[in-house]
Order: structure tokens, then C-alpha cells, then sequence
């Protein structure tokens, strides 16, 4: 180690040499002086340690055994490949997460000695990490990118793309599908050859050519089966196929589809892949989109069409994930994030009972000597350099995008930017003959990205309606903490509104989405009612009232704890059969719910009382009867669109009384048109409700398992 110890004059360096078996007492020596007093006040080993002004630095240096000129300066945030030694990985989760460092944990390598994870951090939130768990052997920074893969020759590429090939666990059956909607796909790829059958790949034109001339299905195709391929090929342990693939061709090789056409061509692609599979639960993927045809969020005929493809008929309806488009021609360093502020998503995104995706990036690393100097335009954990918002639309239209999920980073050098392979996902190519790998990156890639989620969470829950698949995502979702800092950061609800139009509601987690934990519990509840009702003209009709076991004596004993709440309603609209009054409230939508939640105060009959004043109020474009004293992190900006998802912060003993949620109706053409006589059908909706302590220390699941409702279901 070395020491750097400051004299009048100059500092003074000294290297001491410490080995591995006297390191820990060493460290305990550093952690007695930080934590202990002795009687006089002083702290203990002052005498050794109070003039070693840089021993956590030297610390960190001691167990970096990469390039030296590669070790990052004080100030610079970059990804660390830490190993740790096998048997103190506990610690160092322990410690990581008591510092709030981000840690890749879904990327990690297994030796018998070591376990190797990535970790973003600067050098000072690196030392605190080491000296603090003792868990760390050796450091190195993180180099491995896509990069690497498709530089190597096509014969190294067949054998890495064969050994994950080995790997694969293929299921007995596929009853669950991701649908590509793109360029076709080259289904003679050994990647994605065991999940797509010659039966499954579909042209909207039957003169078109077979494959993909293009390559960007085969992109999303291999990105929706897989995610990102890249910490699989690194990986040595077998890889589980939860859904297969599904393909339609529906741009041609040589020209585009006429815009007005898009409609009926997506709505008869997915018919083909539906008479053919009619009883696979599938998510389709669309992304495909258009810089004509958003007006501000107005919906164009594409978006409607795929609002009513969602919506499907009394036997269900679908899920369907649509990019939110890119800023086409690149963006600077300069322009950023300003320019994505104002780049409106793009047509069909803009349809109410899709999940839109846009894009962020965890993407930071750059190997590749051609762009030595280069540095990258987002930082880690905001919005890719090409994602597009719904910052510019009329309040009115849906927050989009719903989500965002990796797709990868673009970099600067001075006035120039680029798109390196280094900070892109890596996929499967079109031409295996040619190559296996190519890098796919933007919100294509990210679109592909929730197809792959989407999959994954429909075959954990096959007997779920799309609906509630939406609102699982959506529920799951979090800001990253770049972008958790900036909604800390925002006072005013219009802060709040654009930025939940350029981030959603955050990246979603398949854990979160399927899992509850000891210290949060998820509970789902899929019912229906109906909204309006004919008494001589047109009115609101039912309401319904979930009650949730909440584990009100455990709630009560941990007092001013602080737990959070949070609520996602999702629910399918009808989209109106004619353009006109679109710009006029409740127009556009068949009908419109919302959720609200019992104060500590009221008693249930109080609550129903209130629900029908904040009814009222919302059918006359009011405020007036809503719980605005309630900490919600989004309140009002939340009822837009037709999925809504909010969270609420509080201490236990105020939780233990809020068990109830309303659902309720408001105002849509099925009440303003009665010549179309749609008022007395019934609407289905998913509910998820969740609660979550803080501190992650207390046992929330157990109390509420036991007493689950049977118009709820606890996720497990």
C-alpha cells in the first residue's frame, strides 16, 4: 500500500507492503480510529493513522491490478469488475447496499475462489466499499463490450454462438410467444432456430422474398428471445427459454408500405401468427414507426387501429410494445437532453393501450482505440442520446413512453458524435454465414428488450390477462437513481409532468414483477364493472371497493416507520370510430377509470362518499374532492392515458388504515354518444397494489399471506 503523509514542506509518499493475512488487522486498526474514542476523546490509533491523508485511495490502487494508466480519476464514475472472494460476498452486498452503489447483479461470473460483479462507482465510493467489507481481492476496470464479439473472426463467432447453443434448455412446449412485427428474420441462426418454427415466420405479402435483406428483425428477433446476448456468451450455465419467437414480415425489401396502410397491415399481420398459434399467449413487438401522423399526441388512424387490436373482443385482449422512436440523425453532445425534450415520440406510439418504450442507458465503457478520447453523451442511468419524449403534447394524451429499458449510448468528441460498438447490445446478425453477432442498439433494441421481459413475465403468469401483464411492468418500474434525483429535485407538478413524459414510470425488473419479498408484498386483483348506466340520460354507474389484508398490528407496532404505497390501475380503452372532437375532453376514450385510496381518517363509508365527489369533480374538469393532502409522488399528472400508477410514502401506523382502494368511472364517449348504445358494458381492469417497507427490515409478506381475499392474489 501506499501512504501519503503531508509535512510542512511537501507531502511525503511511503509504500508499505501489507500481505494478504495481515490485511485484515490491518483494517481493523483503520476501522477502530474511524469508529472508537479512547477515555481522553481521542480516537484510537490516532498516532497511526491521523497522518495518512490518502490510505483509501492507496487501498483501492493495492488491489487494482489492471493497466495503470487505465485507473480512473477521483472524480470519474466508471464500471468496476470487482472479484470477490467467494466466501464474503454477504459483505459486500451488505455494505454495497448500505452505500447505495449500483452493482450489476443479474451479470455476474462464478470461480471456485472468486465471484466477479460490476459495480459503478468513483474511486472514493470504490475504497469506502473496500475498506468497509473486506470482501474485495482484486480490481480491474471493466473493458468487455459488445465490441469485442464482432471483431472476432466468423469462425471464433460460430464457436461462442455453438457453446451458448449447448447451453439452451429448450421447454417442452411454447405456449407462450414473442411476435416480431419488422424486416422478417433469418430463422437459420443456430441462436434462434430452437424457438422459431418454420410455421411461426409470416409475410404480410406472400410476393415478398423469404429472410431478412434488412437485418433489424433479426436484430429484435434475437434481442426478444435472449436480451442482451453479451454476459450470456460470457456466461458458463445453462440458459432457460421461457417463450419461442414469432415473425411477420410487414416492410417490404425494397420500398415502404404506404402510412395509411400501417393500420390494416398490422392488424392483419397479427392475425396471421393468431390463426395459426390460437391458443399461444404471445406480446408483440412493433418497431416500426413514423415520423408523420403524432400532432402533439392526437391519434392518428395507426394508433387507433392498435388501440382496438389491444382491446381485442369479449374473449380478451392483447399485449402490444411499440418503440417510441429515434431522433434519426444522431444527436451531440451539445444537444443533449435538450433536443430529446422536444423530438416527439413518433406514430403509433402515441396509442392509449400500448406500452410505449423508449430508451436509457447503463452503457459507459469505451475499449475501442478509434475513439480514444471520446467520451460518452449519456451519462449512466439517464435517457439514450436518440429516446424520444412526450415533453411537447397537449396534457391531455397519454404519458409516454411507459418505460424505458437499455438501448445502449452514443458518444462525443468535441462538435463530432458516433455511435461505437462498444456502447450498443450485442444480437444476432441476419447472415450467420457472414457473421453470428451485431451490435443493435436505440429503441429498437430497447422495444425488443420489453418483448424479452414481456415473454418472460407471461409465462411465469400464463393465466393472466394482457392487461395485468401491462400493469406488472409498468408496477415493476423504477427510476434509476440519476433519474430519482431529479424527480427528489422537482418542486412543481409541471417538473413533475415532464419529466415523467421523458423517463415513464422507469426501468422494469422481472423480480419485482413476479416476486414479492419478506419486507414488500404485491397483490394483484382482475375484475370488472360497469361504468355507466342509462336513468333517462347517461350517468356513472359502479364503483368498486378493494379491500386488502394489510398486516394492520404489525403495521401499527412499527409506528413512525416509513413504509411506501403503491397502486398501478390498468385498463383497455375503445378507441372513438371518428376523428372528430378528438381535441375535446373524454372524446377519444371509450370510458376512463381511476383509483383512490382510504385515508387514515375515514371509515369506508366516508371514503365511498368522497370517491363520488372526486367523480363529480373529474366529469366537470375539477379538482375539488380529491385527497390532495396526501403525499403522493405524482397525485393528479397520474390520470392520463389508460394506465395510471402512483406511490405513496408514509409511516406504518398511518398505512395500517389506508386498506382500502376504490376504482371508479369517469366520463367517456360511451356516455357523451348514446346513439352508439356501448353504455351498459361491462369493463375489466387490473389492480396492483404493493406495499414495501423502507428500511427493508421488517417482515410485511407473512401477516398478509394468511389472510388473502378472494378477489385478490398475493404474488409469491
Amino acid at each position: 500500500m501506499a501512504f501519503r503523509q503531508e509535512s510542512e514542506q511537501a507531502p511525503e509518499v511511503a509504500t508499505v507492503f501489507v500481505p494478504d493475512s495481515a490485511s485484515e488487522h490491518l483494517l481493523s486498526k483503520i476501522e477502530a480510529y474511524r469508529d472508537q474514542d479512547k477515555k481522553s476523546g481521542r480516537p484510537k490509533n490516532e498516532d497511526l493513522i491521523a497522518r495518512i491523508d490518502n490510505i483509501r485511495l492507496a487501498a483501492v490502487r493495492s488491489v487494482y491490478s489492471d493497466d495503470p494508466d487505465q485507473f480512473p480519476h477521483p472524480s470519474e464514475s466508471v464500471w468496476w469488475e470487482v472479484r470477490i472472494r467467494r466466501s464474503h460476498t454477504e459483505a459486500f452486498d451488505a455494505v454495497a447496499d448500505r452505500l447505495e452503489l449500483r452493482v450489476q447483479t443479474n451479470h455476474r461470473l462464478l470461480f471456485p475462489d472468486r465471484e466477479v460483479r460490476l459495480v459503478y462507482a468513483d474511486t472514493q465510493e470504490m475504497a469506502r466499499l473496500f475498506l468497509n467489507s473486506n470482501s474485495i481481492a482484486e480490481l480491474r476496470r471493466a473493458k468487455d463490450t459488445p465490441a469485442l464479439f464482432v471483431t472476432w473472426s466468423n469462425i471464433d463467432q460460430a464457436t461462442w454462438a455453438a457453446d451458448l447453443a449447448d447451453r439452451i434448455v429448450i421447454a417442452d412446449s411454447y405456449n407462450v410467444s414473442v411476435c416480431v412485427l419488422d424486416t422478417g428474420v433469418t430463422n437459420a441462426h443456430p441462436l434462434l432456430a430452437p424457438a422459431l418454427n418454420a410455421n411461426d415466420i409470416h409475410k404480410y405479402d406472400p410476393t415478398w422474398l423469404d429472410g431478412d435483406r434488412h437485418g433489424h428483425g433479426t436484430n429484435m428477433a434475437g434481442t426478444a428471445l435472449y436480451g442482451d446476448l453479451m454476459p450470456l456468451i460470457e456466461g458458463s450455465g445453462p440458459v432457460p427459454l421461457t417463450h419461442c419467437l414469432e415473425s411477420v414480415k410487414i416492410l417490404p425489401d425494397d420500398a415502404e408500405n404506404q402510412p395509411k396502410l400501417y393500420g390494416a397491415i398490422t392488424g392483419e399481420s397479427i392475425a396471421r401468427v393468431e390463426v395459426a398459434a390460437p391458443n399461444r399467449r404471445r406480446a408483440v413487438c412493433l418497431a416500426v414507426t413514423s415520423p408523420i401522423g403524432t400532432n402533439g399526441g392526437r391519434p392518428s388512424s395507426w394508433s387507433a387501429a392498435i388501440d382496438q387490436l389491444a382491446l381485442g373482443d369479449e374473449t380478451g385482449g392483447r399485449l402490444i410494445l411499440i418503440s417510441a422512436g429515434n431522433i434519426r440523425d444522431g444527436i451531440s453532445k451539445a444537444d443533449y437532453p435538450a433536443r430529446n425534450e422536444v423530438e416527439s415520440i413518433e406514430n403509433p406510439a402515441q396509442a392509449w393501450n400500448a406500452i410505449t418504450v423508449g430508451a436509457f442507458t447503463e452503457k459507459s465503457t469505451l475499449t475501442d482505440p478509434d475513439y480514444a478520447g471520446w467520451v460518452p453523451i449519456a451519462p449512466v442511468g439517464d435517457l439514450c442520446p436518440t429516446s424520444r419524449t412526450s415533453i411537447v403534447w397537449a396534457r391531455q394524451w397519454p404519458i409516454k413512453p411507459d418505460i424505458v429499458m437499455e438501448g445502449g449510448n452514443w458518444a462525443a468528441s468535441g462538435e463530432q458524435w458516433d455511435h461505437p460498438d462498444d456502447l450498443g447490445l450485442l444480437t444476432t446478425d441476419r447472415d450467420p454465414a457472414t457473421r453470428h453477432f451485431a451490435i443493435f442498439r436505440d429503441t429498437s433494441a430497447a422495444t425488443a428488450m420489453a418483448g424479452n421481459l414481456a415473454g418472460r413475465i407471461l409465462a411465469a403468469m400464463p393465466q393472466r390477462w394482457p392487461e395485468t401483464i401491462r400493469a406488472l411492468m409498468i408496477h415493476s418500474a423504477e427510476w434509476t437513481p440519476v433519474m430519482r434525483q431529479q424527480f427528489d429535485d422537482a418542486t412543481l407538478k409541471h417538473e413533475k409532468q415532464t419529466l415523467l413524459r421523458k423517463y415513464g414510470y422507469g426501468v422494469p425488473n422481472y423480480e419485482r414483477a413476479i416476486r414479492s419479498a419478506s419486507n414488500d408484498v404485491t397483490l394483484i386483483a382482475e375484475d370488472e364493472l360497469r361504468p355507466f348506466r342509462k336513468e333517462g340520460s347517461i350517468k356513472t354507474y359502479q364503483m368498486n371497493l378493494h379491500q386488502f389484508p394489510w398486516p394492520r398490528t404489525e403495521l401499527e407496532q412499527l409506528g413512525e416507520t416509513e413504509v411506501e404505497l403503491r397502486v398501478t390501475l390498468s385498463y383497455y380503452v375503445e378507441s372513438n370510430p371518428g376523428e372528430r372532437g378528438w381535441l375535446r375532453r373524454h372524446r377519444y376514450q371509450s370510458h376512463a377509470l381511476r383509483f383512490d385510496v382510504k385515508s387514515a381518517l375515514e371509515s369506508v363509508d366516508e371514503f365511498r362518499q368522497r370517491i363520488n365527489a372526486v367523480a363529480a369533480a373529474e366529469e366537470e374538469g375539477s379538482a375539488a374532492g380529491l385527497s390532495g393532502a396526501d403525499p403522493w409522488e405524482l397525485g393528479r399528472i397520474r390520470d392520463k392515458g389508460s394506465i395510471h400508477s402512483d406511490s405513496w410514502r408514509g409511516s406504518a401506523a398511518a398505512l395500517a388504515q389506508r386498506s382500502a382502494v376504490g376504482v371508479f368511472p369517469v366520463g367517456g364517449w360511451w356516455k357523451e354518444n348514446p346513439n352508439h348504445q356501448r353504455y351498459d358494458r361491462p369493463v375489466r381492469y387490473a389492480l396492483i397494489v404493493s406495499i414495501r417497507a423502507v428500511n427493508g427490515k421488517i417482515d410485511i409478506y407473512t401477516p398478509v399471506q394468511v389472510q388473502i381475499p378472494t378477489s385478490a392474489e398475493i404474488v409469491s
